[in-house]
Order: structure tokens, then C-alpha cells, then sequence
């Protein structure tokens, strides 16, 4: 037997943005253990907009669980917040969204890294050159000396919690980053994505970084913002797909736009303004290739007969995946099939 560090990790009540939060338990197993072998966990929520004092008791029920390569038998476990009554929190986004183990999601998580108050490589006052060679970059004057170093860490450390890392890359604004994951299922890629914010975080700590997560850091600045991209695509879709199918479900994704827009987060009439490979926020459009669309559509997808995955660029950086490929589910599901 061996004392294992359990991380459980879960979202509080904060609004617009969940804060991620997490505290460790001890406990003796034989082995790496097992989801179902992990208990439930009562914590405080009256320190995190959960409950109130007179009845603070909130419950962790795990629902993921990784391997931790940064602490010696370390394992983060991924929890919903539960009521002391077994009912799901009205927090817990996850309890309650749309799933398919059939719909494969990728989402395109970007951020800014930032240190004393604005982002690495930033001078102390004014801008640094402008936007060009920073995307995909390459040397010190383009991503700095310690940004690189905090990136590849951080995808080690994911890919040691087997999170299906799809790739990583600079991104267009100088301290801007991006990771890629790829998951099939609404809960599953999301788990995922939100451990892998929390690994990031907790790395981040160690350089005295922080990460900037807010779609558009440096406000309305010829800078580009901060997206989270998600790729989606259902089996029919993969396997049937066709432009009359296609065309139909635009045209839903169309009369959908104020719904999508409201779970695709905060403040995101400041980077969806038609600029910066972005189409405004009041107005939906597609387009083959085309980034400064709702939605891409890649040349693959209309050169396979209309069939593959699709491109929505509108979410941001900030969005809760729980609640984003849950409204892509809900719009397909609308959709009927020829």
C-alpha cells in the first residue's frame, strides 16, 4: 500500500467565469486508483459563492480521474459539485449538458502568459513591434526566454495525464499561446480541457506567470484576441453528411446565433467585432477556408461530399466547454436528417 495525493479539482459559483479550485486528500491504495475506488469529498462551499454559511456543506463527486507526474503518486481527480442532498449544484455545468460518445470535439484553447501586469515580452510602458512574427515563432525576440519553456512543460505534464494533446503553438499577439485538445464525447473533451487549464495554472505559479484567459486582454487594440475554436463533428455527419444536410444546419446554427453567443463567454462583443479573424457578434455567416467567419469550413469537409468536421470560431477563450458543446448538440439535434 501506498499514500496517494489526491487532487480534487472542481469549479466554483463565480459568474461570468467558473474559477477552478482544489485541495488534496491522502489515501492509502495498492495501485494507481481506480474512478470508482475514489470517494466522495465535502468541502466549504460558502468560500466559493456555493452555499451559505448557516449551511455550507457542499459535496466532490469525482467523474475523471489522471495521473499527476509532478508530484510523487499524484493523481488529479475531476469533480462535480453536488448539494448535501444528492442533487446536482447549480453550478455543476457538467451534470446536466447534451452528450454523444459519437460527437468528437477539438477545441483550440489560446491565452495570454502575463507578468507584471501585462503580457511576456511586452515592454514596461507602450507596445512591442506589431503583429507578424509572433505566430508559430521562433527566437527570443518573437517568444521571449521563459514562455517556450512553460508551453512544452506544460504539454509534458498533460501527456503524462494521458489529456489527448492535439498540438501547441505561439499564437498571433506577442505572449499569446495556444494548446489543442481533441476528445470524443461533449464530457469528455471538456474534462479535459478544464485539467489541462488547471495543470497549466498550477505550473505557471513556479514563474511567477499568470494566465490570461480574458478574450480580450488588451482591449480594443489593433492586438488580436483570444479565442477557444471548437471543432465538432457527429458521426452522421463524418459518415453521411451532404450539402442539403449541411446547408440545413447552418441555417439552424443561423437561428441559434443569440443562444450560441450566450454560452460562448464573457465580453465577447470585444473580440468578435469582424476583425482580427473574427465576424461580428449580431451576425453569423460560413465560409470554406474563410477565419473571419462564424464558422470555417475546411476545403477537406466540401471536397469529401460535404462530410467531416466543422470550424465554430465565435467561442472564446473564456468559454465553459461544458456548456459549449453542449449548444452545439442541442442546434444538430434540431436538424433533421434527410
Amino acid at each position: 500500500m501506498a499514500k496517494y495525493k489526491l487532487e480534487y479539482i472542481w469549479l466554483d459559483g463565480y459568474q461570468p467565469v467558473r474559477n477552478l479550485r482544489s485541495k488534496t486528500q491522502l489515501k492509502d491504495f495498492a495501485s494507481f486508483p481506480k474512478l470508482e475506488e475514489l470517494p466522495d469529498w465535502g468541502f466549504d462551499g460558502s468560500s466559493t459563492k456555493q452555499a451559505p454559511g448557516g449551511s455550507s456543506d457542499c459535496v466532490l463527486k469525482p467523474v475523471a480521474v489522471y495521473p499527476d507526474s509532478s508530484r510523487k503518486n499524484g493523481v488529479l481527480v475531476m469533480c462535480e459539485v453536488y448539494n448535501a442532498d444528492g442533487t446536482p449544484h447549480s453550478s455543476n455545468d457538467r451534470a446536466t449538458i447534451l452528450d454523444d460518445a459519437d460527437a468528437w470535439f477539438g477545441f483550440e484553447q489560446e491565452y495570454f502568459l502575463y507578468q507584471d501586469g501585462r503580457p511576456l515580452g511586452f515592454p514596461e510602458h507602450g507596445y512591442p513591434a506589431p503583429q507578424g512574427p509572433y505566430y508559430t515563432g521562433v527566437g527570443y525576440t518573437n517568444v521571449g526566454d521563459i514562455a517556450r519553456q512553460i508551453v512544452e512543460e506544460h504539454l509534458d505534464l498533460c501527456l503524462d495525464a494521458g489529456i489527448n494533446h492535439e498540438g501547441i503553438n505561439a499564437e498571433v499577439a506577442k505572449g499569446q499561446w495556444e494548446f489543442q485538445i481533441f476528445g470524443k464525447g461533449s464530457k469528455t473533451c471538456a474534462d479535459q480541457v478544464w485539467v489541462a487549464r488547471y495543470i497549466l495554472n498550477r505550473l505557471c505559479e513556479k514563474y511567477c506567470v499568470d494566465v490570461e484567459y480574458h478574450c480580450k486582454p488588451l482591449g480594443a487594440t489593433d492586438w488580436n484576441g483570444s479565442g477557444m475554436h471548437a471543432n465538432f463533428s457527429t458521426k452522421y455527419m463524418r459518415e453521411t453528411g451532404g450539402e442539403p444536410y449541411f446547408l440545413a444546419l447552418m441555417a439552424q446554427f443561423d437561428k441559434n446565433c443569440a443562444e450560441h453567443i450566450a454560452v460562448y463567454g464573457p465580453d465577447n462583443h470585444m473580440r468578435l467585432t469582424g476583425l482580427h479573424e473574427t465576424q461580428s457578434i449580431d451576425k453569423f455567416s460560413w465560409g470554406i477556408a474563410d477565419r473571419g467567419a462564424s464558422i470555417r469550413v475546411p476545403h477537406s469537409f466540401k471536397k469529401n461530399g460535404w462530410k467531416g468536421y466543422l470550424e465554430d470560431r465565435r467561442p472564446n477563450s473564456q468559454g465553459n466547454p461544458y456548456q459549449i458543446a453542449s449548444r452545439i448538440l442541442k442546434t444538430i439535434s434540431e436538424v433533421p436528417k434527410p
